[in-house]
């Protein structure tokens, strides 16, 4: 029997849990909603959609890289706080779906989490999320990840326990000189976080835009037009100082900039992936009190 619109909205707004899951939930317990609200929550499914909404800005950021230094990846897995972002059990989830991703052929995380878990096919990795939210008892969000595959070499980064990862591929002769150098650069867009590599990659739109910024600035300042013009262009000068990683000054001698530090040298890079845990996320600012109280006003 195909369960009813009317029924899977009840108990989608009862238990929080997705649609498809409600579906089959009554579909399993004959329409019954009593009955498919009990198996939700032995399924742990319930648990973890009513945690589904609160944000998940903490967690982990890994850096993963075979042997060979030839395939590598780096994934973000978030949690709600950084007490749980600590624990073993979160870790160990972290290093577990970093290997899947080692060995997953998925180009984003909607392909990713309908692929069957790599250490028991007989689930995928969204129940493996669902039955990891229920166990630790807090949101938990499999962002995002890149992998890359190189000719050159691979060279990883992580800071602060995982707080920020990088991931750079190199194209170079893998050896100790060149692997020292790699490791900097990454140490580099760790600390300084550009955006690209050289001022080519930079599109018009965002150039144009950026003119437009300055150029109202200097109108709002009074600046006579004529010379606009000069003053925007050495302004987007220091934007390209800003965001591109080889005019960037290097962090570990501010003397010269990330160019500089390459010129000579047999070593290109020829593309980078950043992530830094939580950027982007809302996150909720609300002290404990103000939260007991929003939960006691839901309930009134």
């Amino acid at each position: 029997m195909m369960a009813s619109m009317k029924d899977i909205k009840e108990l989608r707004e009862r238990t929080g849990a997705g649609v498809l899951d409600c579906k089959k939930a009554l579909e399993e317990n004959n329409d019954d909603v009593e009955a498919a609200v009990e198996y939700l929550r032995e399924k742990g499914i319930a648990a973890a959609a009513k945690k589904a909404g609160r944000i998940a800005a903490e967690g982990l950021v890994d850096v993963v890289i075979d042997d060979d230094k030839k395939n590598g990846l780096i994934v973000e897995v978030n949690s709600e706080t950084d007490f749980v972002a600590k624990n073993d059990n979160f870790k160990d989830l972290v290093a577990d779906i970093s290997q899947h991703i080692m060995q997953s052929e998925a180009s984003d995380i909607d392909e990713l989490l309908n692929e069957s878990w790599y250490k028991d096919g007989s689930k995928d990795i969204n129940t493996v999320m669902k039955e990891a939210i229920a166990n630790i008892g807090e949101n938990l969000n499999l962002r995002r990840f890149e992998k890359y595959t190189t000719d050159g070499f691979l060279q990883g980064y992580i800071h602060m326990g995982g707080k920020i990862g990088v991931l750079v591929d190199i194209d170079a002769d893998l050896n100790e000189e060149n692997q020292e150098l790699a490791k900097n650069v990454a140490m580099h867009i760790a600390a300084s976080s550009p955006d690209y590599i050289e001022r080519d990659q930079v599109s018009d739109d965002v150039l144009n835009k950026e003119k437009e910024i300055y150029k109202e600035q200097m109108l709002n300042e009074g600046k006579p037009e004529q010379i606009i013009d000069k003053i925007v262009a050495g302004k987007i000068d220091k934007f390209y100082s800003q965001v591109c990683l080889l005019e960037q000054e290097y962090i570990r001698d501010t003397d010269i900039t990330v160019a500089e530090l390459l010129a000579d040298k047999n070593f290109s890079i020829k593309r980078f992936a950043r992530f830094e845990l939580g950027e982007g996320i809302e996150k909720k600012d609300e002290d404990f009190a103000s939260e007991v109280m929003s939960e006691m006003n839901k309930n009134k």
